[in-house]
Order: structure tokens, then C-alpha cells, then sequence
């Protein structure tokens, strides 16, 4: 039934857009399993920004033509991104990267709290959703913070519920681990958090690659993702509701603006990289007309993309995690049964006996093999699996550009190694 599935997926048109996937390493085809620090990306983003060099590279606001371009560029980079959201264009912020986001918005909300309120934070999230909240320690706000099941690498969600009450000010939370790819449940702890009166925060970096985003069906209050993680360029964006975009102040220079979203962007962007923005979000759309051409509007396709690629990554997933259990000494962290899947996406870590990971890496690296090794920033989680001190864990991401046979090498790789 799977394979029936895989093969519907037009895997060779989608790795016909990604240029970067014919590079060769050492006589062999590159295998781009690192998805989770950042994808390739498909050629009508490399072409938005050279296009931006050669029509439209001036600053916002100015009385002529390439000055008009670029601000219509962004007007356009900006619906992308709302279609993206589900959201009103006027509640999308660009920044510098998903962490620059989060400490702006950490420290714009901070003016208002107190001694003695408080904010929610996980075990399972990027320290890029803890830092920023922890921060505010300085000025006596309590940070509690929410455990996880060890056995499954899930939110402990009766400990959740048990650390928000009426002093709880913001609750965040990730929407997917970038460690061991569990899915959270956003939707139900969104409710929790505003029955409390609390502002709701999702961190979507690791979910957006995997899954369809819609803030409306949410409610959550912010949301944060980067689309260097979703086949665009280096940079961060924000969903805010406009109310809260309205109401917090954020730090900035005088002569800026104080017209939301705008007002949040602190400093000149990185113009180039918000055309590579909207190009990526429409590469995604144009993925869903591949896949069902009755499409209509840019959500629609969407949709169409998420249902299709979902689908493609459990298959590659299930296979992966089935090799991997035929490998003495290996631990798998996070859900491996496959009746769960709908609670995680296709990015999981291992330890092998008691084998570094780095050295894991460096083996599978000389044979055009790409993972990562290390904690991934997910600091908390790492410590508390009982990894940090030991080199972590070796990391396996999956997109909708890898393939059936990539899986195949690297399980293949895994076992070259252990017999070695």
C-alpha cells in the first residue's frame, strides 16, 4: 500500500527543481539527510534573488522605478507568506532568523510583565524558544518549565497543565521537535493557555517543512518559522495577531516607523532573501498544482503540496525506522510505532552502542551521506535524554526531495559501520 503511494509522488520532478541534489561526493550522489538545519532549494528561488540584484535592488519607499519594484516585491513576499500563515498579510513581520524574531518579541513583551508573572516553557523545544523567555529572569518574571514522557520524547502534558495557572503570562511551545521529531499538540495547549488568560507562542521552525500551518484554526497568538527550513533563504518570519502587533511596543530606532508589521522590522532587511521568501512559499504551491491540478487559489495548492509530501515522508520514514531496528546496538529516540505517526514528523535521532556521534557522522559524510551530530540547540532536551555529556545524538531528517534509495544507502552505510 505504501509503495503504491510513493510511487504516485512525482519524486523525479521534485528533485528536478532542487539544482544542489546533483552534486557528487567522493564518485557518489550527495544524500541531503540534513533537512532539519536547513533544505535545498529549488531553482526559482535562486532565481527571485539574482532577479532582485538585476530589477529591483534599491531601498523601501523611494520615488523611482527599482525603489517601487522592491516595495511591491515585499507587498507580494508578504501575501506569500499570509497565504502560507492562513493569516491577513498585515500580521507577517520578516526578520533576520526565527531566534532575532523570538528575543524581539520576548523583550517587547516583557515591558508589560511583572515581578512574580509567568511563562511556560518545554523541555522539548530549540533553545531559540527558551533563551528569549528565560531572559526575562532579569526583571524577577518566573520561568516553569514542562517536562517530557522519556519513553516516547513527548510533552508531559498533565505537567503542563499542572504549570499553567492565573500567573501565567505566555505559554510557548514548539510545534515540532527538531530532535526527535515529535509533533505537539499546539492546538490543545493554545485553548489551555488562553482559558488561563495566557498569550500563546508556537515556534513552527521544525513543523513547517512537514505540515500545513494555519494560525486561524490554531488561534495561537505568534507563531515563528524560518524559511530556510522550507526551501527558502537564511531569514525568519513572524505571524503575529494584529491586535498583539498593534498593542506591544517592540525596541527600534526613532525614525522608524510605528505602522505594524512594518514597525517589527527592525533595521534594513536582507531585501534579496524576502524575494527568495515568497518564491519558496509559491515552489511549495506549485508542488500542490503538480500533485492536484484542480487546484484553485495559492492556499489550495498548499494544501495539496502538504497532503501529498505528509504522505511521501511517512513512507520514506516507516522504511527508515524499520532498517534501523535491525541494527545491534542502536536506540532510537522519540515514536517508532508506526500506528503513531501522525504524531511526528519524518526526523529522528539515534545513538549506536556507545559509539560517538560525530564519528557516525564523519563515516556516513565521506560516503555523500549528510546528517548532523550534537544536541541541535535543543540543549534541555539533550541533557535530559541523558546525551549531552556523551556527543549527543546522530540526526536523520527527511524531506519530500529525498528518496526511497537514499534511505536504502544510509541503512546500508549504518551497517557498513557496525561491521567495520
Amino acid at each position: 500500500m505504501q509503495e503504491t503511494k510513493s510511487k504516485a509522488f512525482d519524486i523525479a520532478w521534485v528533485r528536478e527543481q532542487f539544482p544542489s541534489l546533483k552534486l557528487q561526493v567522493n564518485g557518489q550522489a550527495a544524500a541531503f539527510l540534513d533537512g532539519p538545519a536547513g533544505t535545498q532549494v529549488p531553482k526559482q528561488v535562486m532565481d527571485a534573488v539574482q532577479n532582485y540584484f538585476l530589477d529591483a535592488n534599491a531601498n523601501t519607499y523611494g520615488a523611482f522605478l527599482t525603489s517601487r519594484r522592491n516595495d511591491e516585491m515585499i507587498h507580494s513576499a508578504r501575501a506569500a507568506m499570509a497565504d502560507f500563515f492562513n493569516c491577513d498579510a498585515h500580521e507577517v513581520a520578516f526578520g533576520q532568523n526565527m531566534t532575532t524574531n523570538t528575543f524581539a518579541l520576548a523583550r517587547a513583551i516583557g515591558r508589560e510583565l511583572k515581578a512574580g508573572d509567568e511563562i511556560v516553557v518545554t523541555t522539548l523545544d530549540h533553545d531559540a524558544n527558551v533563551a528569549p523567555w528565560r531572559a526575562l529572569e532579569e526583571k524577577g518574571v518566573v520561568i516553569r518549565q514542562v517536562d517530557i514522557r522519556e519513553e516516547d520524547c513527548t510533552l508531559d502534558l498533565d505537567d503542563l497543565r499542572r504549570k499553567i495557572n492565573a500567573k501565567t503570562k505566555v505559554v510557548a511551545v514548539g510545534y515540532a521537535s527538531n530532535i526527535v521529531g515529535t509533533i505537539n499538540p499546539v492546538a490543545e495547549i493554545t485553548r489551555l493557555a488562553h482559558a488561563a488568560g495566557a498569550l500563546m507562542f508556537i515556534d513552527a521552525v521544525h513543523y513547517a517543512p512537514h505540515g500545513l500551518i494555519d494560525v486561524k484554526a490554531l488561534d495561537c497568538d505568534f507563531l515563528v518559522c524560518s524559511p530556510y527550513k522550507f526551501f527558502g533563504p537564511h531569514m525568519g518570519t513572524l505571524y503575529g495577531k494584529r491586535e498583539h502587533l498593534e498593542k506591544f511596543k517592540p525596541y527600534k530606532v526613532r525614525p522608524a516607523t510605528n505602522t505594524s508589521p512594518e514597525c517589527w522590522e527592525t533595521g534594513t532587511q536582507v531585501q534579496e532573501l524576502i524575494a527568495g521568501i515568497g518564491a519558496a512559499v509559491d515552489y511549495i504551491a506549485e508542488l500542490g498544482r503538480h500533485c492536484d491540478p484542480v487546484v484553485k487559489s495559492r492556499r489550495e495548492a498548499l494544501q495539496a503540496a502538504y497532503c501529498a509530501t505528509r504522505e511521501y515522508e511517512t513512507g520514506l520514514l516507516t522504511r527508515l525506522i524499520a532498517g534501523l531496528q535491525t541494527i545491534p546496538g542502536m536506540r532510537i529516540f522519540g515514536i517508532t510505532d508506526a500506528k503513531r505517526f501522525d504524531e511526528r514528523c519524518a526526523t529522528l535521532s539515534f545513538r549506536l552502542g556507545d559509539y560517538n556521534p560525530t564519528e557516525i557522522a564523519t563515516f556516513l559524510g565521506e560516503r555523500g551521506i549528510f546528517t548532523w551530530d550534537g544536541n541541535f540547540y535543543a540543549l534541555n532536551l539533550s541533557e535530559r535524554l541523558g546525551v549531552e555529556q556523551h556527543g549527543g545524538v546522530l540526526r536523520v531528517g527527511l524531506v519530500h526531495y529525498n528518496t526511497a534509495d537514499e534511505v536504502d544507502r544510509l541503512l546500508g552505510a549504518l551497517h557498513e559501520f557496525v561491521a567495520k
